[in-house]
């Protein structure tokens, strides 16, 4: 295929974006400002404005306009072919890489398979456990990485670097998830050189229902803050039922008086055991065939108490949260419904969205761009929030 004229050679000047030539290759070819601007669904202003704006950054006239009449000057003539081959380029690009996300999209589901192919209701605990387990196993784990089992408290754990200052809840509805399967993910999280991670292997339903969980989350979250000397210099971390279990965690810290760390981390938060905020499935789902399992955990325990379902809470008083889902996820209702409520509450919060449908897609971090993404972001604010956790501790 013959590549576009000149257009590597295009150097567009500084602030020129793609509407501005799209609005002028629209008025070029139709040499008429209305037409254009039901062709680009716009209205007439906001058009003019756009071409007005071109001009300006180009620094000549590229149209001239008369009451009958729309023409173009040698300067557009010159940037017109041009322009076109420049929108043609980025529409393949842009093309490309959805094609990209498509077989990204189809490698998620491939890798997730063996697990909806045992998750019904008819399939044994036990069964489900090794099919989750041979999943995170998928996953490679970061080189360099250095693991370590401790006991936390009472707890068993895996400590990932020589500091841990992260304490990572994993998901798994209260049933499923191990600290050595999500040794990748938490790894990948923290890039242990920087930070370092603290993993709890908390006891899971429906051999040990609620508050068994909760109460080993808190045994390591205390031994942890005594180890690193201060709350502040701690984060709490975790994904899905974790995450919901990180908050139920600042709850219970709240509750009992206890200092508070200095930030969380929530990953696809499940946080409302009902599920009545999840988004319709049109098919079996992986989260609708968890249910009985989940229930296991509550062992007839109300699903309203604010510790098994925090979304309801009172959140006030909570440490900076960092709420992130995927935008197709069934749980994304449930992470923006936290981030308002948060907000109404007045804890700092920030909500970040990635346009991917997989639930806790950061643990497909080795290929897909938006896990990268949001772990860099997760890992950034863990950072900042350790960092001034530290200079507080230092100043006071």
């Amino acid at each position: 295929m013959d590549e576009p004229p000149n257009v590597v050679a295009i150097q567009a000047p500084d602030g020129v974006e793609v509407r501005h030539l799209r609005a002028f290759v629209a008025v070029a070819e139709e040499l008429n400002f209305s037409r254009a601007a039901e062709r680009l669904y716009l209205s007439q202003p906001a058009l003019s404005r756009q071409i007005r704006m071109l001009e300006r950054l180009v620094g000549c006239e590229l149209l001239r306009r008369s009451t009958h009449r729309v023409e173009l000057t040698v300067a557009g003539e010159a940037l017109l072919d041009r322009a076109r081959a420049v929108l043609a380029a980025l529409d393949e690009a842009i093309a490309a890489a959805q094609s990209v996300g498509g077989e990204h999209a189809a490698r998620v589901m491939r890798l997730w398979a063996p697990v909806l192919a045992v998750a019904t209701r008819e399939t044994s605990l036990h069964a489900m456990r090794d099919a989750f387990e041979a999943f995170l196993a998928q996953v490679p784990v970061p080189a360099d990485v250095t693991v370590r089992p401790v006991t936390a408290g009472g707890v068993p754990a895996l400590a990932l670097g020589a500091d841990p200052a992260v304490l990572y809840l994993h998901g798994g509805g209260y049933v499923l998830g191990s600290a050595y399967g999500y040794r990748a993910l938490v790894a990948a999280l923290v890039e242990t050189d920087d930070l370092g991670a603290l993993i709890p292997d908390y006891r899971l339903a429906p051999e040990h229902p609620f508050p068994a969980a909760l109460d080993d989350a808190l045994a390591a979250y205390r031994w942890l803050v005594q180890r690193r000397g201060d709350a502040s210099r701690v984060v709490l971390a975790g994904d899905s039922t974790g995450a919901g279990l990180a908050l139920a965690c600042l709850l219970a810290l709240k509750r009992a008086g206890d200092p508070m760390p200095a930030g969380a981390v929530l990953l696809c938060p499940n946080v409302d055991l009902t599920g009545a905020l999840q988004a319709p499935s049109e098919s079996p789902h992986l989260m609708d065939e968890m249910t009985p399992t989940t229930e296991s955990y509550l062992d007839g325990h109300p699903v309203d108490d604010p510790l098994v379902s925090p979304l309801g809470a009172d959140l006030g008083g909570l440490p900076p949260l960092l709420i992130q889902a995927a935008t197709g996820d069934r749980a994304e209702p449930e992470a923006t419904a936290l981030a308002d409520r948060a907000r109404e509450h007045g804890v700092d919060v920030r909500l970040e969205l990635y346009p991917t449908d997989a639930h806790v897609f950061h643990v497909f971090w080795s290929f897909l761009p938006e896990a990268v993404d949001a772990l860099a972001q997760a890992r950034r604010f863990a950072l900042d929030a350790v960092a001034g956790g530290e200079a507080a501790a230092a100043g006071s």
